[in-house]
């Protein structure tokens, strides 16, 4: 037995850390999501910046759009033209992804510089991404209503959690111990 835990301590180390690490900041965006509750910004303050500032970029693009709170649900209506396209909940913020995503990082450390700029630079990364794809569903179920289910279940969940795999296998081949190692 000793023997199996020495030769796999790496793949051991990387689990704990990465279970640790994920549990602490779920917990920790858990209370947090508890505590927001009620406050100036309705339904948390994350997602209503990702709705609000979907509906800037949407303007941007020539888009009229609004988003107002939903009556009946915790979550933000995003409106393109007078015309409802999309509900913004919760799960829309990036914040759960780029949870993920650093764990992983964390799992795999590097240097303590390099590890805590890529965890910066890729969650800013992830965070503009998910704005992208929030304006780009948008706009598609703006144009192609009937194309809801493809566009929202697989095409762009592919699109962020592809860029979350991308940027693991540049973390881990680039910039932590494992890579240093070769």
């Amino acid at each position: 037995m000793k023997k199996l835990l020495v030769k796999y301590k790496s793949v051991l180390k990387f689990i704990i850390t990465f279970l640790v690490v994920y549990a602490v900041l779920t917990f920790s965006y858990s209370f947090y999501l508890e505590l927001s509750t009620g406050e100036k910004y309705y339904p948390d303050y994350m997602t209503h910046l990702v709705a609000q500032q979907s509906a800037d970029m949407l303007e941007t693009l020539g888009y009229n759009s609004e988003v107002i709170p939903h009556p009946k649900e915790a979550s933000m209506k995003l409106i393109i033209n007078d015309k409802f396209v999309a509900r913004v909940i919760e799960g829309c913020n990036s914040i759960s992804v780029i949870i993920l995503f650093i764990s992983f990082i964390l799992g795999f450390s590097g240097r303590f510089k390099i590890t805590a700029i890529y965890i910066l630079a890729g969650s800013v990364l992830l965070y503009v991404a998910n704005l992208v794809r929030v304006v780009i569903l948008s706009i598609g179920l703006y144009h192609y209503p009937w194309r809801k289910d493809i566009l929202h279940t697989v095409i762009f969940p592919a699109i962020i959690y592809g860029m979350v795999c991308l940027l693991w296998v540049i973390w881990v081949n680039r910039f932590s111990f494992i890579a240093s190692k070769k």
